[in-house]
């Protein structure tokens, strides 16, 4: 039996694969998708069905397939094999070297195989900005503090870290015992019992400023429960607010490392997101700081708040006295 979450990847790619290999056998065929030739020859049965809009003759995917050999003898369109982007195959790559690292992972050689394949099959989408080290396209402070943190969870040992917290603009130093690593949209996090909250906490790893292992054992208390993510990572809570902002592209990195909803890409390589913040004054420096990079299209109050900011701003530098010598 094939689920639909299988069949689907293996229909969308079946087409391109055949239209290379025409007259392949269906035994063969079968091996390469590592189905039975029976769940091939169903398969084959639905693209009949499958074509573009209008579903007449000449719109249908149409095949071969009566003796042991498949022939397409109409694509339909479908005659490119499906490709990974170059952010694609970041986000699967640093995603892989986390769990393969990750303790408790059944079979990390699998896992290390499948990395070695997306790293050919990716060549040369390599996206700009990054460190290539280890085969994953990560930034290097953050690939070492994963490390350290894949140590001290191996070791039973508990971690004190500096944390910047974006929600808080605040930096704060903690002891905490960690309890497992997660990668959630190809961003990496520290779950741990934090003593200074007395709660489990999640740390992204990219806001980890420094960090050590401490000599103590790591010893969360047995009510500490890892967070539920069925509802995803951030859920609403009581007194949030929702922005939408449209980003241009050199502020494009904001969808990324805060916690926001894509809604749309715009001409121009721009973005227009949804974020949710419970402090405006937080909200107006973080548009600020984008420099004309970042347009309030909801709420109005937010707009206006970043407006006023902006005119004291530029009212107060106007009293300030001059770095030149006339």
């Amino acid at each position: 039996m094939s689920s639909s979450t299988e069949r689907m990847p293996r229909l969308l790619a079946l087409v391109p694969y055949l239209l290379a290999r025409p007259g392949i056998r269906v035994d063969e065929a079968a091996q390469d998708f590592d189905v039975t030739p029976k769940q091939l020859r169903k398969d084959l049965e639905l693209l009949w069905m499958c074509g573009l809009p209008g579903y007449g003759p000449g719109d249908l995917i149409d095949l071969s397939f009566e003796g042991d050999t498949i022939v397409v003898t109409h694509d339909a369109g479908m005659n490119r094999p499906l490709r990974l982007t170059g952010s694609e195959a970041t986000a699967l790559l640093v995603a892989l070297r986390a769990l393969a690292e990750t303790p408790g992972v059944v079979d990390a050689d699998a896992v290390r195989r499948s990395i070695a394949k997306i790293e050919v099959a990716a060549g040369q989408a390599q996206p700009a900005g990054v460190v290539v080290a280890g085969g994953v396209r990560e930034g290097k402070r953050t690939a070492e503090t994963r490390e350290t943190v894949a140590r001290a969870l191996q070791t039973g040992r508990a971690l004190r870290i500096r944390y910047y917290t974006a929600s808080k603009d605040q930096v704060t130093e903690r002891t905490v015992d960690p309890m497992r690593l997660l990668i959630v949209q190809a961003v990496g996090y520290l779950e741990a019992w934090c003593r200074r909250v007395e709660g489990v906490r999640l740390f992204r790893l990219d806001r980890i400023d420094e960090l050590t292992v401490l000599e103590e054992p790591a010893a969360p208390p047995a009510h500490a429960r890892p967070t539920d993510l069925s509802d995803g990572l951030f859920s609403p809570r009581p007194g949030q607010r929702e922005a939408e902002l449209v980003l241009g592209p050199d502020a494009r990195w904001v969808a990324e490392y805060y916690p926001c909803q894509e809604l749309a890409e715009l001409d121009g390589g721009r973005l227009r997101i949804r974020m949710r913040y419970a402090d405006e004054s937080w909200m107006v420096r973080l548009v600020l700081s984008l420099a004309g990079d970042a347009l309030v299209e909801r709420p109005e109050s937010l707009g206006e708040a970043v407006r006023r900011r902006a005119a004291d701003a530029v009212a107060r530098a106007r009293h300030l006295p001059s770095t030149y010598e006339h």
